[in-house]
């Protein structure tokens, strides 16, 4: 059994921390070779390039988020709190994918399988809902996606309006901002009332 300290799981470590504190262009090997106690020589003799090595690393973060986070369609309020408290709980987590999505302009996407078809999985869980009557069928299925995703993200994305809101504690800014993301998903996707 491999040790859980190897010095691959140190670089790839090492790696998270370093890009999403730096981005993909600003995040020195060198640094994450240091912080990973190893070479850079080491480094590339696992990844051929930063490039790729954020590749990887971006392949696990985008599977744990999706295994992480669970849509019920019929409740997107509360998949909208998932994304929340998730993403405010893992703020490096959270920069690390907005660097990718920045930097890679739209390859982001193509990282992970993994994360790929569980995005397909809770679009289509979507549709299904529309089709049962649960969900206002008016919409499209990807942009309800999109809407409760940058919804539950607002707050996490403009920290610099969490300032301007002048709540007395972080935790109380934090319930706050959890009930708008609830309060808003609720508003624009209210789970169809049949007679």
């Amino acid at each position: 059994m491999a040790s859980t300290d190897s010095t691959r799981d140190r670089i790839v470590a090492a790696a998270q921390a370093e890009f999403a504190r730096h981005g993909i262009a600003g995040a020195r090997v060198d640094r994450i070779a240091k912080a990973a106690r190893s070479s850079k020589e080491r480094v590339y003799a696992y990844f051929r390039s930063k490039e790729e090595l954020y590749q990887h690393v971006a392949s696990a973060e985008l599977a744990a988020a999706a295994d992480a986070i669970h849509l019920d369609p019929t409740d997107l309020p509360g998949y909208a709190a998932q994304l929340f408290d998730y993403f405010a709980a893992n703020r490096d987590r959270h920069r690390f994918i907005a660097w990718g999505r920045l930097e890679l302009a739209g390859s982001l996407g193509d990282v992970s399988g993994v994360y790929h078809d569980a995005l397909l999985c809770k679009i289509e869980a979507i549709r299904t809902a529309q089709r049962a009557g649960d969900l206002d069928p008016t919409w499209e299925p990807v942009d309800i996606m999109a809407l409760v995703n940058q919804i539950a993200h607002t707050w996490i994305d403009q920290s610099e309006l969490s300032a301007l809101a002048g709540r007395s504690t972080a935790g109380a800014a934090l319930a706050a901002h959890r009930a708008a993301v609830v309060r808003a998903v609720s508003v624009l996707f209210p789970p169809v009332r049949r007679p």
